[in-house]
């Protein structure tokens, strides 16, 4: 087997000298068990992991995980190419609850009152991950998109829970309802995929940047601008796992272990040492998720 193969696992990296958290994974999606994957994780200096809910059944299981782990903090919400699917029907099944008929307008206010329900637990910090999607979502699945997002806003306020940001391919749509809608205390974008002139708008705001793997990768040029002028203060570090994975290892699965491979990749960019940078991480995560 190639020791390259896609299904082996990345080794375990230096473990960190400052302990951070993975702001944003989905163990419900990795192959091992959450034991596994947070001692794992543990070992390498990741000690703390924020579990992201995409779907009701999703957004249950993370509630429950961190109920049982001390760990793990939850994030509920419907996933912004979710909201489309429960009010016009999903035929092609493609995301895990297979096909699904439309259910309209009820359906989705029906979902958004038991994501309601999720956040006011005190184990769920926060609410997200909610916002717009223009890559997979058509023009029809847009209204849907924006309704539910502006109620995630809501919620995340009237609960004092964090809001977690998907923008992809949507940033002025995304920056626009933020204002209209006034966004709350904490706001993190997950996954940062803007350019520095976004960074520069979201730092006047005061919105945390989450970043991935995918800022290591050779094309990522522009995020890595966007870290370069992002303040320290503002900065998370996330796997989005088992999605994003770091480079080399781009193409086999992520997992919350592998944060040491991209928070080093970040203070080079940052001109930081590796423990002034976690040292600021671990800060900035416990600040935005109110742990």
């Amino acid at each position: 087997m190639a020791p390259q193969d896609k299904n082996t696992p990345p080794p375990l990296p230096e473990p960190l000298r400052v302990a951070v958290a993975d702001s944003h994974t989905h163990l419900d999606m990795q192959e091992c068990t959450v034991e596994e994957a947070l001692a794992k994780a543990a070992s390498v200096g990741v000690t703390t992991v924020v579990q992201v809910g995409c779907d009701l059944a999703g957004s249950r299981w993370a509630a429950d995980t961190a109920a049982a782990h001390d760990a793990v903090h939850a994030t509920v919400a419907l996933h912004p190419n979710e909201a489309p699917r429960i009010v016009l029907g999903d035929p092609d099944g493609w995301s895990r609850q297979g096909a699904r008929e439309p259910g309209g307008d009820a359906a989705l206010d029906a979902a958004l009152d038991a994501i309601d329900a999720l956040a006011a637990l005190p184990h769920v910090r926060g609410v997200g991950e909610t916002g717009l999607d223009y890559f997979r979502t058509g023009p029809d699945g847009m209204a849907a998109q924006e309704r539910s997002f502006r109620a995630h806003i809501e919620i995340a306020k009237r609960h004092d829970k964090a809001l977690v940001i998907h923008d992809r391919e949507a940033h002025d749509d995304v920056l626009r309802i933020l204002r209209e809608e006034g966004a709350p205390e904490r706001t993190v974008f997950h996954c940062y995929s803007g350019d520095a002139a976004m960074a520069e708008i979201c730092a006047e705001a005061g919105y945390f940047m989450s970043f991935a793997g995918n800022v290591t990768f050779k094309n990522a040029q522009p995020l890595r601008d966007a870290l370069a002028v992002a303040p320290a203060e503002l900065v998370l570090v996330e796997t989005d796992a088992p999605f994003l994975t770091p480079a080399p290892y781009r193409g086999r699965a992520n997992a919350p272990y592998l944060i040491p491979v991209t928070l080093r990749a970040m203070a080079e960019v940052k001109g930081l040492t590796e423990d002034a940078l976690a040292t600021a991480v671990a800060a900035n995560t416990a600040r935005a998720f109110g742990y």
